[in-house]
């Protein structure tokens, strides 16, 4: 599940912040300067005094090596004094430092109790990242109902990631009682907002009418918005769609157009289907070598432990077809296979 990188985002958010002009405010311009002779001073000064922003900066600046040498103990050092009064973003990176070992020994445990009390703080990118740890079991004992209660908490915020999170976990069951209308609602305002695995998951539960009534053409609508930003699934689901007619009128040449985009990212399954389709001239002319080609490079895809079905059954049917072709034949599909796989993305 995603994750969102929150550590040096965060400083630059901070130091774009407009602020009324002042001794921090000019340390902060300065540095976001990156006019370090200038600023170092004056935040090392201002640290000293026990101000928690220029604390937290000093940390960063030593973990970056921003005009001091790099020195992960002081990074943690400034990251602590500053998490100690409540700072939300130094609470959050000094979790990082526990989570990698970078200035401490490594303490997973510790990690996660800065972590949340960054989050508690209401920072809707630490509660989904908190959430993720809950629901992938990293640092903490999987916890499926503490993972749903961080993604609400981010998501009633309109966090995309971790709507898209909490529409899953519905649809699902996970920490939340089974509910595919709740999963709709939260897939959907995921989706609204781009997101692309969103996307998916709404036409999908649209094509099976899971929490809607099933609509082939508003499953096929969501599936290309998916699609056309590179999801390889979407561009799988749309090809298959103008393969059968589907939800659009029946195009072959679109189906293999948006088949072969899909396989072009390693989609398996769309490899698969486009091996159907030339083995058995559907759509398209019957072409064993394409067929072997697009077989060979299912079987390639495949890869997971949960797969090893779909991989050995493109595997058959690959070895199927070997026995119809000559071994020329052979070798120019498994040419065009190799070909294929060092442009795959």
């Amino acid at each position: 599940m995603r994750r969102i990188f929150a550590g040096s985002l965060a400083v630059a958010i901070a130091l774009a912040t407009p602020a009324i002009a002042g001794p921090l405010e000019d340390a902060k311009a300065a540095y976001g300067r990156r006019e370090f002779v200038v600023a170092i001073p004056q935040l090392r000064q201002l640290a000293e005094q026990g101000d928690a922003e220029a604390q937290y900066i000093l940390g960063h600046a030593s973990r970056m090596a921003n005009g001091v040498p790099k020195d992960y103990v002081e990074t943690v050092r400034w990251y602590r004094k500053s998490a100690e009064q409540g700072h939300e973003r130094a609470q959050w990176n000094l979790g990082e430092m526990y989570w990698s070992g970078r200035g401490v020994p490594q303490d997973y445990t510790e990690a996660m109790r800065w972590y949340r009390k960054a989050a508690e703080q209401g920072n809707n990118v630490y509660q989904s990242n908190v959430g993720v740890y809950y629901h992938d079991g990293e640092g903490v004992p999987r916890d499926y109902v503490e993972a749903a209660r961080w993604f609400r908490k981010a998501a009633e915020q309109g966090n995309g990631i971790a709507q898209n999170a909490l529409g899953r976990m519905y649809a699902r069951g996970r920490g939340v009682p089974q509910d595919y209308p709740e999963a709709m609602l939260w897939y959907r305002k995921a989706a609204e907002q781009g997101d692309a695995n969103a996307q998916i998951r709404v036409g999908e539960l649209y094509q099976a009418g899971r929490g809607v009534v099933a609509d082939n053409a508003e499953a096929f609508r969501w599936y290309r918005l998916g699609a056309e930003q590179g999801h390889p699934a979407g561009a799988y689901y749309v090809g298959v769609m103008y393969a059968k007619g589907e939800g659009v009128t029946q195009d072959y040449s679109e189906a293999v157009r948006w088949l072969v985009g899909a396989a072009s990212m390693a989609d398996a399954d769309a490899a698969s289907y486009l091996g159907a389709m030339y083995a058995n001239g559907r759509g398209l002319t019957q072409d064993y070598v394409q067929a072997h080609m697009w077989y060979d490079l299912a079987a390639a895809f495949y890869e997971s432990p949960s797969a090893v079905e779909h991989r050995e059954g493109a595997i058959r049917n690959r070895d199927r077809l070997t026995e119809k072709m000559t071994p020329a034949q052979v070798e120019e599909a498994k040419r065009l296979a190799d070909d294929r796989k060092r442009g795959v993305r």
